[in-house]
């Protein structure tokens, strides 16, 4: 069929929807078309049609262009709702206008189509046949799945509408089926929009009853909670609203779906542009979600038009990471198993637990106490009163460095050998051939072949590398891993380039492991003190692959990370990509950009009295993983 009629659309849906409808419409991005090339696009053509998101402004220009061609023209909006200065801009007649509208709101290839017949027979006189614009579900599930609720977690998958009816859902599709995969239940819901819904209104009511279903729930669409960023503020006002998602009370985790194709992320330390930085990271961390991974990117056809491409192994790793927040609801206290890390920086130990505004080892025994009191198991063996001594905790620190600790200049062969947890060469070497070839190479190009040199029992049938730890019951309290060793450790913490030692990856991947596979299977993880070494390790800035050592080191445990919000040089965050660090309670509300794996209401731990730490206060605050 002749192309006579061209949709210029910032949306990629309405392209790929008209491109389906074999209806003659040509179709571009005025975000991706040059103004060199618009008179080509206009040869030949009877009807324009562009729709922006943003206002005229968006592409003032091209619009200008457009219009004094002399070509009929439509001019309208990106957003369901009326723009009234650009509908005026339209060459044609408002009903005609109007009309376009309600075919592009609803959306469609369908609809498309007979947007073309109506436009033809209306404004060219064709005497095209068309229906009226068919109104579409507003929500709904992904129409190639069912969903019947077994005793499995659930994964909800809340997507755009536009995606479902264009049938541009490749990347949700993947995404379920890793879900699946994971162990848990993928319920995947398209919906128009998640700002200013009232769950309570009989519209939205099926909505939520689907989203109450869910455990955790992964989105791609903009923030909820509001319109302006900017006027949310500190001090517990109602600015910024999360309102409908937060009454849902479970972990909202933001699943990144690039703007950028494969290739460009891959290709960039950066990782995302400057427009997925600000909609899909900075802005949604307003409604409290987690920022995650990329998952899914812009791919191309011959012809231009734009869809979602997923990646599968970024689709397994939000997958797993989605399923591991979600069985934290399906496990009670009593079998629980969670890792306690405290910081140590530079690696002396006098600097275990170091941290600002935080007695971290008093807040640590505090905290053992509140894990028992709540039900988690910390064997039979724990005594508080041992631990905690007359200046602070200084049966915990004694014992820890009893342990091993890290110090190279105390650490004796028989703290290695007695050491509460130890990882086999044999069985390191299966995890460490799971991670990505590339940051293999470079861990042994800066540490040599495993098991390394330094941390290493000798004493059994095979080198084992030794941690600094403690063992209560289902609680291991442990030292994180020095960031690296050598003439200048402190320099190595802070370098970019320098891969993570056999050490560093052994311990978390040993915390992560199942029993059955040699690991001690945590559920979850909290990291006390600062600073912690994991954001610093080599990657993305955001974004990040899977050969970006924090992803690989931290793989899918979910992070609780506790820090102090009166210290602005630390707390904003330039590496969003790095490990998360939610803190207590209302705080500002460009909170650390690097939040992900955890639910802010798990993370209540920080302690913010005017950076004096109270170990009273901490005894209040519990570890809610799960409900």
């Amino acid at each position: 069929m002749p192309a006579n009629l061209l949709l210029l659309s910032t949306a990629d849906t309405d392209l790929l929807a008209a491109s389906q409808a074999d209806a003659g419409w040509r179709v571009a991005n005025p975000a991706r078309v040059e103004l060199a090339e618009l008179p080509t696009l206009l040869d030949g053509v009877e009807v324009v049609v562009v729709r922006l998101l943003g206002g005229r402004r968006a592409w003032e220009e091209g619009l200008d262009a457009v219009i004094s061609s002399g070509i009929p023209t439509v001019v309208l909006s990106g957003e369901a709702a009326p723009d009234a200065e650009l509908m005026s801009m339209s060459t044609v007649p408002a009903g005609a206008v109007t009309e376009a509208l309600a075919y592009l709101r609803e959306g469609g290839s369908e609809n498309l189509g007979n947007l073309a017949g109506f436009l033809k027979d209306t404004l060219l006189l064709t005497g095209d046949a068309f229906d009226p614009p068919r109104t579409l579900p507003t929500y709904g599930i992904r129409a190639s799945r069912t969903f019947t609720k077994d005793s499995r977690p659930v994964v909800g998958i809340v997507y755009y509408r536009a995606h479902e009816i264009s049938g541009n859902t490749a990347f949700v599709d993947a995404l379920a089926d890793a879900i699946d995969t994971a162990g848990a239940q993928a319920l995947p819901v398209y919906c128009g929009t998640l700002r200013g819904l009232d769950p309570s209104h009989e519209d939205n009511a099926e909505l939520f009853a689907l989203l109450r279903e869910c455990d955790v729930l992964v989105t791609t669409l903009l923030a909820a909670g509001g319109t302006v960023a900017s006027n949310a503020s500190a001090g517990g006002d109602d600015s910024w609203d999360a309102g409908a998602l937060a009454s849902l009370d479970i972990p909202l985790i933001q699943g990144l779906a690039l703007t950028s194709t494969r290739e460009q992320w891959l290709e960039s330390d950066a990782a995302i542009s400057p427009l997925d930085a600000a909609t899909q990271v900075a802005i949604p961390e307003f409604d409290g979600r987690l920022i995650t991974i990329p998952f899914s990117f812009k791919a191309y056809d011959s012809e231009g038009i734009a869809s979602y491409a997923p990646d599968e192994e970024r689709c397994a790793r939000l997958a797993g990471i989605a399923v591991a927040q979600a069985k934290l609801r399906h496990v009670e206290p009593k079998d629980k198993k969670l890792a306690l890390v405290l910081s140590s920086y530079p690696t002396k130990h006098a600097r275990i637990g170091n941290a600002v505004g935080l007695d971290t080892p008093a807040s640590a025994v505090v905290l053992l106490g509140q894990l028992k009191d709540a039900g988690y198991d910390l064997g039979p063996d724990l005594n508080l009163d041992e631990l905690q001594g007359a200046d602070g905790a200084d049966g915990l620190i004694h014992r820890l460095i009893a342990a091993g600790g890290h110090d190279v200049d105390w650490l004796t062969d028989d703290q290695l050998a007695g050491a509460v947890a130890k990882i086999p060469l044999s069985t390191y070497a299966h995890w460490f051939g799971k991670t990505p070839e590339s940051l293999q190479t470079a861990m042994i190009e800066a540490w040599g072949e495993a098991p390394g040199s330094l941390y290493v029992d000798q004493s059994g049938p095979e080198p084992a590398i030794a941690l600094a730890a403690l063992q209560f019951g289902n609680v291991v309290l442990m030292i994180q891993p020095p960031r690296g060793f050598g003439e200048n450790p402190v320099a190595i913490y802070h370098d970019p380039d320098m891969a993570p030692s056999h050490h560093y990856l052994a311990a978390y991947r040993w915390l992560e492991a199942p029993e059955e596979e040699g690991g001690f299977g945590a559920h979850a993880v909290v990291h006390l003190g600062k600073h912690g070494t994991l954001e610093w390790l080599p990657g993305k800035g955001i974004g990040m692959a899977a050969d970006c050592a924090p992803d690989a080191v931290l793989g899918n445990l979910p992070l609780v990370y506790p820090f102090i919000v009166n210290d602005p040089g630390a707390d904003l965050d330039p590496d969003p990509g790095r490990p998360a660090r939610p803190r207590s309670g209302p705080g500002q509300p460009a909170r650390r950009r690097g939040v992900r794996r955890v639910h802010p209401a798990r993370g209540r731990l920080a302690l913010r009295d005017q950076g004096r730490a109270d170990p009273r206060r901490a005894a209040r605050a519990r570890l809610r993983a799960g409900r």
